[in-house]
């Protein structure tokens, strides 16, 4: 742990993001607007980000597939309306303003929402070291008190830098979730890495594809895979009965609502556990309607024609996978009756979710000085920062995931990404210490 701050020291950023997604680009941003309309009192930040390039879930761009989020739940018009950077000021440079306005839509495609997300990143290029993968945080004491953090990355080169910050904000995002005992491979892919791989396979040669899983993105693979290779089966499986549609309602959606973060966290954790439960059909194993709708004529229409090649095992799971050289093996089991399948496929994709990473692990030694609940779980105040012993000053912030259990549903979801992204920048406002006020040069 280092020690004290010789004169010679490099400049103190206000704050570090540790990932560049759309969490901490939304931080960005905000961080941006402050500092246009309060010069004197600006921000020092900079980024990390371990991709060469913006990016967000490009393996599942798939050319239809549209978001589920209005957007007006961009990266800032729930906290400024009047920003630079709304979708619609990007669809007006875009020239396309009227129209998506004559669309009638509130949900955009998700490439032009990736699109638009590398708009806003690119007005923001100077904040950002990409290709830089984070390998250590070095908290630095002064006076006995842990005041700054010293954040090691490493380039593309192999090259180390150091940044030293007053505060960390960690959004490095979610990691794929697979069965457990399940590997992926050359012929076993997740669905996040579906048109990385997918020009791989020869669309002649394919006969047959399997897809676990019950969710959106299921449902959005299968019906990929079953337009790309019009030769091929494609075998859907999934433990419930159907595919059970979202529920994207009006009052349902309120669970979405920036209010509703503060009703959640101060929630007791039994009405917490139970709000989960009565919610969890907004955004977790469920699809869009039309989706469902839409696989389900496909269904119908092979059948009328005689030749099904949309399979369904439902009440099922997949409990076996191999790879036999020349493809995969799954062995599906009934959950009814036990009975098993052997499916020979050319490929096997798991679209079974994602699951927050450790965002302790970066710490290092200095993580024994955070809190955890009695689930080993990072004690996260309302305004995102880590509990912490009282010698630890330098903040610690979260975004993503990793907060799901104290401040719900939407954590991990673009809907309140403007308006935390707003209070995480309050938060270190607020907190800034006297020597900050007139911020150094980064």
């Amino acid at each position: 742990m280092s020690q004290g701050l010789p004169a010679d020291e490099p400049p103190i950023h206000d704050l570090i993001g540790v990932g560049f997604g759309p969490s901490n680009l939304a931080l960005a941003i905000a961080v941006a607007e402050h500092n246009a309309a309060s010069p004197d009192h600006a921000v020092t930040a900079h980024f990390l980000e371990r991709q060469t390039s913006f990016g967000w879930h490009r393996g599942m761009l798939i050319d239809d597939a549209t978001m589920q989020v209005s957007f007006l739940k961009d990266l800032v018009t729930l906290r400024n309306p009047a920003s630079r950077f709304t979708f619609l000021s990007y669809l007006k440079e875009r020239g396309r303003l009227v129209d998506f306005i004559n669309a009638k839509s509130l949900f955009p495609l998700r490439v032009e929402f990736h699109d638009y997300f590398e708009w806003c990143a690119a007005r923001l290029d100077d904040e950002v070291s990409y290709g830089h993968e984070v390998v250590e945080v070095r908290p630095v004491e002064v006076d006995g008190q842990v005041r700054h953090y010293d954040v090691v990355s490493r380039g593309a080169d192999g090259a180390a830098s150091v940044h030293r910050a007053r505060n960390l904000v960690l959004a490095t995002g979610l990691r794929p979730r697979l069965p457990e005992g399940m590997e992926t491979g050359e012929r076993i892919w997740h669905n996040s890495e579906l048109l990385h791989r997918v020009d791989g396979v020869d669309a002649d040669a394919a006969r047959r594809f399997v897809v676990v899983g019950a969710g959106q993105s299921a449902a959005e693979v299968t019906a990929y895979l079953h337009d790309r290779f019009r030769s091929a089966e494609v075998c859907s499986v999934f433990a419930r009965f159907g595919i059970s549609p979202s529920d994207d309602s009006p009052l349902a959606n309120r669970v979405f609502d920036p209010s509703a973060v503060d009703d959640y966290f101060g929630a007791p954790e039994d009405v917490k556990r139970m709000i989960m439960g009565y919610h969890a059909n907004t955004n977790y194993s469920v699809a869009d309607l039309d989706l469902i709708e839409d696989l389900y004529r496909r269904t119908y229409q092979e059948k009328v024609l005689g030749v099904e090649r949309l399979r369904w095992f439902n009440t099922s799971r997949a409990v076996e996978a191999a790879d036999t050289g020349s493809g995969v093996r799954v062995v599906v089991e009934s959950l009814t009756t036990g009975k098993r399948t052997d499916l020979d496929a050319d490929v096997l994709v798991y679209a079974t979710g994602y699951r927050p990473g450790d965002p302790l692990a970066l710490l290092g030694a200095a993580a024994d000085r955070f809190h955890l609940d009695d689930q080993g779980r990072p004690l996260v105040e309302r305004d995102f920062r880590i509990t912490a012993d009282a010698a630890v000053r330098a903040g610690v912030y979260l975004q993503g995931g990793a907060t799901e259990h104290t401040h719900g549903i939407t954590s991990s979801l673009l809907s309140n990404n403007a308006v935390r992204s707003g209070e995480i920048l309050d938060s270190i406002l607020q907190r800034r210490p006297e020597e900050a006020l007139q911020p150094a040069a980064v």
